[in-house]
């Protein structure tokens, strides 16, 4: 079923996480970043994780980039630049270690974006995960190209 990128989506467990990670794969371009907010064990990396798989193979390595702040990634026709800003104490450090050429090559998943302190990119999906209960609830709100996209998701 076609579902516009935008609005809650209710996440049951860590498997609806991930199914949203690889819904999200099929609808990224090039030029475009998917950025990431919630708290410490929402699920950021899962859905991240998950995305990166859908692109590579399923059995492709995905550590989180906390300590090297990125790793890049070749998928099939698209590559991807998975960002950790958490550690990042100004929003130059993360064009520094090369965001605007990933997405200039690719597209881009960025982890705590608020460090970019409103130097977003343009072209983005946000999504904000939140805890609740035993689940995890996720809205998504386009920005720039985006806006009016719809992806392929079964909940």
């Amino acid at each position: 079923m076609i579902v516009e990128a935008a609005g809650d989506f209710r996440l049951d467990d860590e498997d609806a996480t991930s199914a949203l990670g690889a819904a999200l794969a099929g609808a990224l371009r090039v030029g475009e970043a998917l950025c990431l907010t919630g708290p410490l064990g929402a699920g950021k990396s899962t859905l991240a994780r998950a995305l990166i798989r859908a692109l590579t193979t399923p059995t492709e390595d995905v550590p989180s980039p906390t300590f090297t702040l990125v790793q890049f990634y070749e998928g099939e026709g698209l590559s991807v630049a998975h960002f950790d800003l958490y550690r990042l104490t100004s929003a130059d450090e993360a064009y520094e270690i090369g965001l605007d050429e990933a997405l200039e090559d690719g597209a881009a998943l960025i982890e705590w974006p608020e460090r970019l302190e409103g130097r977003l990119p343009p072209d983005r999906l946000d999504i904000e995960i939140t805890i609740e209960g035993e689940g995890r609830r996720a809205r998504l709100t386009p920005n720039g190209a985006w806006e009016g996209r719809g992806f392929e998701f079964r909940s």
